[in-house]
């Protein structure tokens, strides 16, 4: 019988794009990982990784293996959220993945409300933009806190359900004394020293395609993906941001904030789960603390 710990192994490694970062991701070492992997491959009696380069790719067989899997993992959890179920209690530990722009206004005050319904629910709140989604297919976090741009492709993995919290516009910040706090054209920008998110960033596709939708080129002398970095260049008047309103105080000192006037750029946040005929309890109960501050 294939032991699913070394399928898990596989799929990491597949995920990870090598043997290394997935033994860092696991908490072992590169040569435990390469023991099981090798044990795997004497189980199925024919090769799962190949050479690519640097990095490993599947065989067909290790493609197939994979495939089959991804549906025995989804049977495990299935099985762990309907004894949940049936138990209908809140478990003792979930890890939860959140975007840096959403800590302040929308994981705290959930957090603070969860803690207040459910004291013996430990959370870990990994903070990071990048692949929580990914993390949430590999099972290494429960619940992810994540974003769309409404003009951008949606690229939700399979096997993943996502619960829609808000609806969250981006905002023009400038110095306080800069702007009257009308709404701004985007093709204005054009005539603004920008900072920007990077390009390969969600938001910063997310911003230069409305941009050249505009007809606009923009001008950004700044890149930066930090929120508190881009609101201090427009404090200081050294800059033009665009950012998300859920990550800016609302007393925030030394800024002004203004709508985008004619090609308003929306992200979506939503609170993604693995998705499951039984419903997880513990998972439900974090969706729940969200929706209720996105409402508020």
């Amino acid at each position: 019988m294939l032991d699913i710990r070394r399928l898990h192994m596989l799929k990491t490694v597949v995920a990870r794009g090598s043997i290394t970062a997935a033994a860092q991701s696991l908490g072992l070492t590169a040569g435990a990982v390469s023991q099981q992997l090798a044990a795997l491959r004497r189980e199925v009696g024919v090769d799962v990784l190949r050479p690519d380069g640097r990095t490993v790719a599947l065989t067909e067989a290790g493609r197939v293996l994979v495939e089959h899997a991804d549906r025995i993992f989804d049977a495990v959890r299935e099985a762990e959220s309907a004894v949940a179920a049936v138990k209908d209690t809140v478990g003792a530990a979930v890890t939860l993945a959140a975007l840096p722009s959403t800590v302040a206004r929308v994981v705290a005050p959930a957090l603070t409300a969860l803690a207040a319904r459910h004291p013996r629910l430990t959370v870990t709140c990994l903070v990071t933009d990048q692949a929580q989604l990914r993390e949430l297919s590999l099972g290494t976090v429960d619940v992810v806190l994540g974003q769309r741009y409404h003009h951008m492709p949606d690229a939700t993995p399979r096997g993943v359900v996502a619960h829609r919290l808000l609806d969250d516009p981006l905002l023009v910040v400038t110095a306080a004394d800069r702007s009257d706090g009308r709404p701004v054209p985007l093709r204005e920008l054009a005539a603004h020293r920008l900072v920007l998110p990077p390009p390969d960033t969600d938001c910063g596709q997310a911003v230069l395609h409305a941009c050249r939708l505009a007809g606009l080129t923009p001008s950004a002398p700044y890149v930066t993906a930090d929120i508190a970095a881009q609101l201090a260049l427009a404090r200081a008047g050294l800059a033009t941001a665009l950012v998300p309103r859920t990550a800016i105080e609302p007393t925030a000192p030394g800024i002004r904030t203004s709508p985008v006037e004619d090609r308003p750029i929306h992200r979506e946040l939503f609170a993604a789960t693995r998705r499951a005929d039984t419903a997880d309890p513990t998972a439900n109960a974090v969706v729940a603390a969200l929706r209720t501050v996105a409402r508020q």
